[in-house]
């Protein structure tokens, strides 16, 4: 299936745009392997379903040789990295991996809650008539999944499903996957042979509100698990992608608590000086953070780049707030974007740095029975705007940017 998405003129022609820039030798960055691939940081926004166009833009990005180090993301953008991160090799090509991956899956497997919220879930995506006897006949239902279990849908589906994938990839724990990633090319510095290159990092946002705090995971995964190297990190992705309300909540039990260690962790990494809980919630980490650009921010001028990919249109609209529900989504959206804006407010250089998808003007973010054609136009939306984005990219001008700023 993953071969129908890789069908027609238009990818054929944005495929040639980035294999021209390769063969110019255009370059976006200072770190290489020995096959003249580039390296360059990701951080992905999450958004649903719209982590497609996520998969477009890293093909078209990996035609053009580029090949992706450090990996960070939140919901959507946080199940496109740890793909990346557990499929291939650093170094190795993972687009078509992750498509076809993808493209084998009903999305829609993924609501799990009762039969009929699920229809009335995807009535209302799709704006079709009728919404009020169904609402009434699945009232109930839906009153008690809110009130007791604080989601529509428990996200058992999506996590055994992920935890499979990962498994038939040798990934059963965070041990693997650490061992997983130090298998990579020979890199070097094409300005300086002898400069070292830090271990590649990984960083899935979520939100953890029992707490009140931004995790970033899996740094600080010792908060919350017991023998870290032993958890799939599955369970990372599913606190990551527990949308409010449509999901029920990550919940993790026994919170290591013992001792004056576990006390000064929580300190140190993430703020807390309270009583430790025996439990935690997660929820969306889009909650705190949907786009983390920030996580592998570094000062001076950096050997390779960050790049971030948007899939929402940034900022060109402001919000209706005169009804219940524009009003609360008006809400939301400051909480889940604020502190994202303000980084890139603060260090407008990563302007240069960000590919803006704007996926969510024509489709909708929660349509999990997205038909392939729909997916395919996605697909083909992420490739597109991400080769317009490396022909106008310049790195030299970036490092200049960064010279100016120390």
């Amino acid at each position: 299936m993953a071969k129908e998405f890789l069908e027609g003129e238009q990818l054929t022609e944005l495929v040639q745009r980035a294999r021209k820039l390769r063969e110019e030798g255009k370059i976006f960055s200072d770190i290489v392997d020995e096959e003249g691939n580039q390296y360059v940081d990701l951080v992905q926004e999450g958004g649903g379903v719209l982590g497609i166009g996520l998969v477009g833009y890293v093909y078209i990005l990996e035609q053009a040789g580029i090949r992706f180090y450090s990996l960070g993301g939140t919901s959507a953008g946080a199940i496109s990295t740890l793909l990346m991160a557990s499929v291939k090799k650093i170094g190795d090509p993972v687009a078509i991996s992750i498509l076809t991956i993808l493209s084998e899956k009903n999305l829609f497997d993924f609501v799990d809650g009762p039969s009929g919220i699920k229809k009335l879930i995807q009535k209302r995506i799709e704006g079709k008539t009728g919404l009020f006897w169904d609402l009434l006949w699945n009232g109930c239902k839906i009153y008690h999944s809110i009130k007791n279990k604080l989601g529509l849908n428990p996200g058992n589906s999506f996590e055994n499903w992920f935890k499979k994938m990962l498994e038939q990839h040798k990934i059963f724990n965070l041990k693997d996957l650490y061992d997983h990633r130090k298998s990579t090319s020979t890199l070097k510095n094409r300005i300086d042979e002898n400069a070292i290159i830090t271990p590649a990092r990984l960083a899935i946002i979520t939100s953890e509100i029992t707490t009140h705090t931004k995790v970033d995971l899996p740094r600080m995964a010792d908060l919350y698990w017991q023998n870290v190297e032993n958890v799939s990190p599955a369970e990372f992705v599913r606190a990551s992608m527990s949308i409010p309300f449509f999901y029920e909540p990550y919940v993790k039990k026994n919170i290591p608590n013992s001792g004056e260690n576990a006390t000064k962790l929580w300190q140190e990494m993430a703020g807390y000086y309270g009583e430790i809980p025996p439990s935690v919630k997660f929820v969306d980490g889009g909650l705190l953070s949907n786009f983390p650009i920030n996580i592998f921010h570094r000062p001076g001028v950096p050997s390779r780049p960050t790049f971030g990919v948007r899939l929402s249109t940034y900022r060109k609209s402001y919000s209706e707030t005169d009804s219940f529900f524009s009003y609360s989504w008006a809400i939301i959206s400051t909480m889940r974007q604020i502190h994202d804006y303000d980084f890139i407010h603060r260090n407008p250089d990563y302007k240069q740095l960000i590919c803006n998808i704007e996926a969510d003007e024509d489709f909708n973010w929660l349509n999990f029975d997205m038909k392939q054609a729909r997916q395919k136009e996605l697909f083909l939306l992420g490739a597109e705007k991400g080769i317009e984005f490396l022909e106008k990219f310049n790195w030299e001008t970036y490092k200049k940017t960064r010279e100016k700023i120390i």
